[in-house]
Formats: structure tokens, C-alpha cells, sequence
């Protein structure tokens, strides 16, 4: 398993924060990995879902919504297994965000665990900035307009 962790204290009340993370639709505006989701079923504060990342690597999520705490998703099928858990806590009229990041690469991506938890690394990091940036009002910078590739997009050029 490759685990991975970044935080940020964002300047706003917990409320502010939690609907911006638990808006499960809006997650690819700081994600860059996810160009689409598809919302299978919802069972009470669950969602099964399709995750496209890069170009087509598909995965199947269960993500399940703690009100005022944390979001967890499991990565239940594709080219990752694991866990990402959004958790929120507040701290003297701010909020305290956390990510946490628990994967297992299946397949070639395997033998890329290091590339691919760099870039894992940095997308979990911008991910929390750019949360922060919409909690607080502030202009989203967004990421860099520059042509790369996006680790799920290294997997799938290795199996051809």
C-alpha cells in the first residue's frame, strides 16, 4: 500500500467547507485525475459510482458521506484499490482539512508505484489548495494550463 497525506487550515467556519467536500458531483473541479463520475445508486448516505481517470481507466467507488466529519471512498474496482478519506475538523473558527490517500496499484501501474504516488502526492496537495481557494473566496488559480500527462495516462501507455 502507498500512503499519502496532506493538510490545510482554511480560514472559514467547518459548515463552508463541509459543502464544498461533500458535494460528490463537483469533485473533478479539484481532482485532476477524475475526468468524469457516473452515480450508479444511492443507498442512505452512500453513492456507488463510476470514476473515469485520464483518458479511460475506469474505477468503481463506494463513497460514503459522515456528516460534519469526513467523506470515505473505497476504490472497489480498476487500476487503484484503497481508500481516500477527506476529514474536517474545526479549529478556533477555522477548519482543519485533512487528506489521507491508501492505495494499492493492481496491474502494470504495480511496477509505477513510485511515479505514480508522486504524482498522487501532488494532486492530493493541489486538491486541498484548491478547496481552500473556494472555502475562502478567493480567485481558484486552478492548475497549470500545460501539457502533461496524468499518472492514469502513464498505466495505460505502458500496456500498449
Amino acid at each position: 500500500m502507498a500512503e499519502m497525506r496532506s493538510s490545510v487550515e482554511i480560514d472559514t467556519p467547518i459548515e463552508k467547507v463541509w459543502n464544498i467536500i461533500s458535494d460528490l458531483d463537483g469533485e473533478a473541479e479539484f481532482w485532476n485525475g477524475i475526468t468524469s463520475i457516473r452515480n450508479i445508486s444511492r443507498e442512505g448516505n452512500s453513492v456507488t459510482r463510476e470514476v473515469v481517470l485520464g483518458k479511460v481507466n475506469r474505477c468503481l467507488q463506494t463513497v460514503t458521506i459522515f456528516p460534519s466529519q469526513k467523506v470515505h471512498t473505497v476504490w472497489t474496482k480498476g487500476t487503484i484499490n484503497g481508500t481516500k478519506d477527506l476529514v474536517i475538523s474545526p479549529r478556533d473558527g477555522r477548519t482543519y482539512l485533512e487528506g489521507i490517500l491508501d492505495y494499492k496499484f493492481s496491474g502494470l501501474a504495480g511496477f509505477l508505484s513510485g511515479k505514480i504516488k508522486k504524482g498522487l502526492q501532488q494532486e492530493l496537495e493541489e486538491a486541498l489548495q484548491l478547496i481552500k481557494e473556494k472555502a475562502e473566496g478567493k480567485p481558484q488559480q486552478g492548475l497549470k494550463m500545460e501539457e502533461r500527462k496524468h499518472w492514469a495516462d502513464f498505466y495505460d501507455s505502458d500496456k500498449k
